[in-house]
């Protein structure tokens, strides 16, 4: 039982009985893994720093258990979940909880400005997922890229994801999404979740990550499309020289030789190779393009 009284799902024997009730079989395909934690739970609420002031947007809720915890600690929960198998299971779990409402469909085709113009006065939303990992980097992206108003985004992921995330220039984990990430957010790992937390097991450790949106972005950079394209060009093809990457990128309009002199007029070594240049040294680069492409 809960704080309230409810009945919580988190605990292994209360998932099983759910899922045995409805006859809920797993899908490879959404990638689903459900925790079955309380004190992973807590976590997840305590470093999302939800409020009972909060409307917070939940991502893939699953049968709800995490749900159940941020109603308990927010003013309104929107629990978007794309498994129409799920939404029966939902409908029953949440039904003591006055201020969970639920929408099936995909988080991608969802307008998440109109979301949170509807649900909090247009103020920025905090947003918490347990994501199947291999849509963890789309749907981070796409919150960030489409502008809409966000405060943090709390996520559970692979630990390698997460680590990616927060990186630093000539690292082994350092790359593209590393620099996408610190562009909008400023990461904070808060908790390391062993496979036996969820049912079924993942092979792999996960963290809880807290995405800090920044209010500014840390580079100013005339052309914020290209600086991506660069950063995705010189990533693709790791062991490659910079130039050579810039060279080969299908979303880039630049020859070896154009390349070559960006590289030279933003200041760095003809060798160069993008996993030592910080974000700061990519916008640099960027404008250089832009300057050279004009």
């Amino acid at each position: 039982m809960g704080k309230s009284g409810k009945e919580k799902l988190s605990s292994p024997q209360q998932t099983i009985q759910v899922l045995q009730k409805h006859n809920f079989n797993f899908k490879k395909k959404f990638g689903q893994n459900f925790l079955i934690d309380p004190h992973v739970l807590d976590k997840i609420v305590e470093a999302a720093q939800i409020t009972s002031e909060d409307f917070v947007l939940e991502i893939g809720p699953g049968i709800g258990t995490l749900t159940q915890y941020l109603c308990e600690h927010s003013r309104q929960v929107l629990a978007v979940e794309i498994d129409k198998n799920l939404i029966p299971i939902l409908k029953e779990t949440l039904s003591p909880y006055g201020n969970a409402h639920i929408i099936q469909g995909d988080i991608l085709k969802q307008d998440i400005e109109q979301i949170a113009e509807t649900y909090n006065d247009g103020k920025p939303i905090k947003v918490v997922a347990n994501l199947p990992y291999y849509i963890t980097t789309p749907i981070i992206m796409q919150l960030f890229e489409s502008h809409v108003p966000l405060a943090n985004v709390t996520v559970m992921v692979q630990k390698e994801v997460a680590d990616r995330m927060k990186a630093e220039p000539g690292s082994k984990d350092y790359g593209a999404l590393s620099l996408a990430v610190q562009y909008y957010a400023l990461p904070c790992i808060a908790a390391l979740v062993p496979p036996n937390c969820f049912i079924p097991r993942p092979n792999v450790g996960s963290a809880v990550i807290r995405l800090d949106c920044l209010a500014k972005t840390p580079v100013e950079v005339r052309d914020e499309k290209l600086l991506f394209q660069l950063i995705r060009a010189s990533f693709n093809q790791r062991r490659k020289t910079l130039q050579n990457g810039i060279a080969n990128s299908a979303e880039l309009p630049f020859s070896k030789a154009q390349a070559a002199e960006a590289i030279s007029r933003a200041g760095f070594d003809a060798g160069i190779r993008g996993e030592k240049l910080k974000l700061q040294e990519f916008a640099r680069l960027a404008d250089v393009l832009v300057e050279m492409r004009s």
